[in-house]
């Protein structure tokens, strides 16, 4: 992972880190194989960066972590879920814009 902004989440410390936390959170679920996922991989970081104070970023490698892609219903990667206080506020499917995304986190502010 390139940004020092953007944690790994798992199947053990997800409800800690993304239900339980105190801001909004982008978690990025992704796979080593995933061409589409490494696309998208470097817009992750420059939006973790760009709002490192207000929004907590994460990846979720789905073959390592089924049991929160699963409770997710994760079907297709890159799947980005935006959480605001435990609950799904957006969900994008696919290669994803930076711009849609940083909008989905203006509409938390």
């Amino acid at each position: 992972m390139a940004s020092a902004n953007v944690m790994e989440f798992t199947d053990s410390n997800f409800e800690a880190e993304v239900i339980g936390a105190d801001k909004p959170v982008l978690v990025d679920f992704w796979a080593e194989w995933c061409m589409p996922c490494k696309i998208l991989s470097p817009t992750i970081d420059e939006v973790a960066d760009a709002n490192a104070s207000g929004l907590k970023t994460g990846k979720v490698n789905i073959d390592n972590n089924q049991g929160v892609a699963v409770k997710y219903g994760i079907s297709a990667i890159p799947t980005v879920i935006i959480f605001n206080k435990g609950e799904i506020a957006k969900k994008f499917v696919g290669l994803t814009k930076k711009e849609d995304i940083e909008a989905a986190l203006a509409e938390m502010s």
